[in-house]
Formats: structure tokens, C-alpha cells, sequence
């Protein structure tokens, strides 16, 4: 039985970003509403390592307080930014000899782990070095390969000649190597270079001299790793991203009426024939059953929608469970806490927050249904809403199965009404109404026959 090497990752996430022209750390801005380093910290959870060592510098405080929920994290300072090299030699004293180390960027986000598991398991017996080929790769380190295609040296750009600066494939900052080498390695870095910093790269060449294999291993996909260093680069990027997502959904069998315009920020599962049209964002979990059709400029966040339900255009959806066949919208909001049963009617400008709508309710236009209980075929006419908060507190509403709440009408929670009640409209509710019968909350109708509309007061012309 082959024993298994224990594998610590490295993630080099000290950069300041000065390029993006913001106060925020380069690792913190956002992709896909996560940040970049979210990205990176998914794709190495996902190889099973022993640990996870964050270097960070820049705007330390700020990075470790956003990812302070991730307790498996090991945090390691560089206090001082004297290079990628120096950046390692910060954790590897935490590294025990006999694990195998991998050294991931915290601005490269769409690594994949196939890829990463490609490169572990092609330089077992030696270092590995992620690459790629570029149409042009000006301001990239280069791969100096020999005669029979193994890895030489990486050379810096600032550092090549001519013929270097002529090669194409470039390092992407991922290498892989067994700690027990790699600590002697750092030890023995100068930083007599353009830069005057102390280049992990530089282990190559030492590796070699060593007789120790370097394996070059190239990634397909050159989008899967660029680095971020600028406000155009993460653009790129969310490109990328959005192009792998809809792959990734019509491969599962959505239908997308544009691949280009569709966000997908998060995790989502669909059904088979689901449609998205254009401009469709879809945030958190989302989970789409068989049928279900999303209209154009919709937003899903943390959405669960049965088979066959319809989301018209311009809605937005936070924290709902819905059952099947359901029509929402347009222009609905469904706000977290609640959950729809089959067949719930939400239409035109309903806003619905935290309540449970039963089999059939529905809400067809201008109403706000808050904190409150929905029962069965309950009819809810335009212009209704529920007033939930007294300024202090929010209390619920209970409607029973088949109520039919008039056009116009407040109630005033707390406050139940009876299955099978009518409530009349234009009616102000403020005790429980009875099941059955027909309530009516309405002052008398008055008209004053000689009461006359005031005039504004004309200003005097002058003489």
C-alpha cells in the first residue's frame, strides 16, 4: 500500500494591489461577490491538505477578520515584503519536513483543482512548476527549458536577456515541492536581482544543480491563471468566470437565452430544460427544479424554486423556499424567511418577508405581506398589507384556508382571520375576524354639500 504524502498549502497573500487604486488589500476585492483569496482558499481546500498557511501583510488585519469564521486557516505575517521567496520562508518553519508543499497566489482566483492534482501528481518525485503559454508574455518570468524539455531556471523578466525574453511560456507562480528541500532552498536565496527581492523561482536552478527533477506542467486555459493586479485584469476575470459558469449550467441542462449575461455568484444545482434569460444573477445557493423559466434582469439569492415555477422579469428573491408551479412577479420581492408553498401567486410589486403561504395563495399586485401565516386559496386584493411593526416589535398575521381579503385593506397584527372570512375593502383590522362571515372596518361615507375647496391667494399686481 503506497502511503500517502502529507500536503501543506502556501498561499502568498501580502501584496498591497496598488495598482487597483484602492484602500482595500488586492486579495479582498471582489469577484463573483466573494474576494479573490475566497477563490484560491475553495480551490486548495478541495485537494485535502494537512494545512493551510495564509501569508498576509498588507492590510493584515483586514483580510483576517474576513475569513476569522475559517478556524482550519494558519496565519503567518510577513512584516516586511522582501519577495515571494521571503514569503514562504515566513511559513515553512511551521512545515514538517516530510510534507509535500504546494505554493498557491492569493490573486490567481480560477485555479482549478484538477489542475492543481495534475501538477501534484506529475512531480511527485521532484518540483513541479505550473505554466503556460502566452501570445505575448511580456512582464512574466520565463520557463528555460533544455534540449530534452525539462525545466532549467525561471528567469524574471527585469533579469533576461534577448533570446529569454523571446520565450512564451511563463511561470504562474505555482510550484510544488517537498518542505525538507524547499527549506534548504530558501535559506540559500540572494536577492542580488533588479528587484533586490528574494525570488522563490530561484529554487529552480538549485533543484536542477541538485539533480533533482523539475517538472514543468502546463495549464490549458490561460484565463485559469492570471494573476489579478489591476482593475481591468479582475474585469477579465469576472468575464472568465461567468464564461466556466454557463458552461457548467448547460451542461447540467439549463438553457440559457445568453451565455455572455448571465452572473453566477455562488453555488447552483438546476433541473432539466430550466431557462435563464438575459441578465439573470444568481447569488449564494441556489437550487432550480425541472422547468423552472427565470426572466430577464431577475436576482436569486439563496433561492430554492420547485419544478415548473416562473420568475418573471425584474424580481429579486432572498432566502425563499418555493414549491411548484409558482408565478412571481414582475417586479416581486421575496424576502428572506419565507416560503411559498405549490401554486403561490406573488404578482406585480407584492413584497413578501418572512411569512408561509400556503397551496394557492395569492397575491396578485401592490401588497405587502409581512410576518404573517397564509392558509389555502387565500385571495389577497391589491393595495392590502399587513402592519407587522409597532415601532418596537413585529407580530404576525394569521389568515385561514380560503379567506378573501378585500383590495385596500391594513391589518393590523397581531390579528387572525378565520378560514373561509371575507374582509371587506378598504377595511382597517385591527381584532381577529370570525371564519366565515363578512367583516367591514369603514367610517360612514359623508358628503358636505356647501363646503367649498380653498383658493390660493392671488398677489396683489401693485399699481
Amino acid at each position: 500500500m503506497t502511503e500517502v504524502t502529507p500536503l501543506s498549502v502556501v498561499v502568498l497573500a501580502a501584496g498591497a494591489g496598488k495598482r487597483m487604486r484602492s484602500p482595500l488589500p488586492k486579495v479582498l476585492q471582489p469577484l463573483a461577490g466573494r474576494p479573490l483569496l475566497s477563490h484560491v482558499l475553495q480551490c486548495a481546500d478541495a485537494l485535502r491538505p494537512d494545512a493551510i498557511h495564509v501569508v498576509y501583510g498588507h492590510g493584515g488585519e483586514a483580510v483576517r477578520a474576513r475569513f476569522a469564521d475559517v478556524a482550519s486557516l494558519r496565519w503567518v505575517e510577513q512584516a516586511e515584503r522582501l519577495g515571494t521567496g521571503h514569503a514562504v520562508a515566513q511559513a515553512i518553519p511551521e512545515i514538517a519536513d516530510h510534507h509535500r508543499v504546494l505554493v498557491l497566489c492569493g490573486d490567481v482566483p480560477l485555479l482549478q483543482p484538477d489542475t492543481l492534482e495534475a501538477l501534484l501528481s506529475g512531480s511527485a518525485q521532484g518540483v513541479g512548476v505550473l505554466t503556460v503559454e502566452l501570445p505575448d508574455a511580456t512582464g512574466y518570468g520565463r520557463i528555460v527549458r533544455d534540449a530534452a524539455g525539462r525545466v532549467t531556471a525561471i528567469v524574471e523578466e527585469r533579469d533576461a536577456d534577448e533570446a529569454t525574453r523571446a520565450l512564451r511560456e511563463i511561470n504562474t507562480g505555482v510550484i510544488a515541492a517537498p518542505a525538507a528541500r524547499l527549506r534548504g532552498w530558501l535559506s540559500r536565496l540572494r536577492n542580488d536581482n533588479a528587484q533586490g527581492e528574494y525570488y522563490l523561482t530561484d529554487i529552480i536552478a538549485m533543484a536542477v544543480a541538485e539533480g533533482m527533477p523539475v517538472v514543468g506542467i502546463r495549464a490549458g486555459d490561460a484565463d485559469e491563471v492570471a494573476g489579478i493586479n489591476t482593475r481591468q485584469q479582475l474585469a477579465d476575470a469576472e468575464t472568465a468566470l461567468r464564461r466556466r459558469a454557463a458552461r457548467m449550467l448547460m451542461a447540467q441542462g439549463a438553457i440559457l437565452a445568453d451565455p455572455a449575461r448571465i452572473d453566477v455568484r455562488g453555488e447552483v444545482t438546476v433541473g432539466q430544460d430550466v431557462f435563464l434569460d438575459a441578465n439573470v444573477t444568481l447569488e449564494g445557493r441556489v437550487e432550480l427544479g425541472d422547468g423552472v423559466r427565470v426572466g430577464p434582469n431577475v436576482v436569486l439569492r439563496d433561492v430554492t424554486l420547485g419544478a415548473g415555477t416562473e420568475v418573471h422579469p425584474f424580481s429579486l428573491l432572498e432566502g425563499v423556499s418555493c414549491g411548484t408551479h409558482c408565478q412571481l412577479g414582475p417586479y416581486a420581492r421575496v424576502r428572506p424567511g419565507s416560503q411559498l408553498a405549490d401554486r403561490v401567486k406573488i404578482g406585480n410589486f407584492v413584497e413578501v418577508k418572512n411569512s408561509r403561504l400556503a397551496d394557492g395563495a395569492k397575491a396578485n399586485h401592490l401588497s405587502y405581506v409581512g410576518d404573517a401565516e397564509v392558509g389555502r386559496d387565500v385571495n389577497i386584493g391589491a393595495g392590502t398589507i399587513t402592519c407587522n411593526y409597532d415601532g418596537a416589535n413585529k407580530h404576525r398575521t394569521v389568515i385561514g384556508d380560503g379567506a378573501f381579503i378585500g383590495s385596500g385593506v391594513e391589518l393590523v397584527a397581531p390579528v387572525e382571520i378565520g378560514a373561509g372570512a371575507t374582509i371587506g375593502a378598504g377595511s382597517t383590522i385591527a381584532k381577529d375576524a370570525p371564519a366565515g362571515q363578512l367583516t367591514l372596518a369603514r367610517t360612514r361615507q359623508t358628503t358636505l354639500r356647501h363646503w367649498q375647496r380653498p383658493t390660493k391667494k392671488r398677489p396683489d399686481p401693485g399699481p
